[in-house]
């Protein structure tokens, strides 16, 4: 069950941005879903959603100030997922902000990943599942 409809925020370089969602998210089965320009914004902004199923959950826009960095965690079926996602970011231009591997200050199964994506925003996969590494 979700309690958040869905969240986004701005990203200095809007191609670039989307650039990197869309092959930091693909190893957790998340796409982009849909774009937007200004006509459906009511102004100058570009944005897009990312979700499963059709239904964006995620958006990234080019509305301007990327500042103070916010941070976003992404669910992931598997702790294979997670490692996935985490190459994909970093080559897709990330920087590590926390290697794959438990936490288990959180609880004992939580399984993630951090990267800093383009704009210096935390983004995070994990897995809460237990599962043999």
């Amino acid at each position: 069950m979700h309690i958040i409809d869905h969240m986004g925020f701005p990203v200095a370089d809007y191609e670039r941005g989307k650039a990197f969602y869309v092959a930091a998210l693909e190893p957790l089965g998340i796409t982009l879903v849909t774009e937007v320009g200004p006509r459906g914004t009511q102004g100058k902004v570009r944005a897009c959603g990312f979700g499963k199923a059709g239904k964006p959950e995620f958006w990234i826009g080019n509305e301007g100030k990327t500042t103070p960095p916010l941070h976003v965690a992404f669910l992931a079926d598997t702790r294979a997922a997670v490692r996935a996602f985490y190459d994909a970011a970093i080559a897709a231009g990330g920087r590590d902000n926390g290697a794959p591997g438990l936490r288990p200050h959180y609880h004992p199964n939580y399984y993630g990943a951090f990267v800093f994506d383009l704009d210096g925003h935390n983004v995070e996969a994990v897995c809460h599942k237990a599962e043999a590494e």
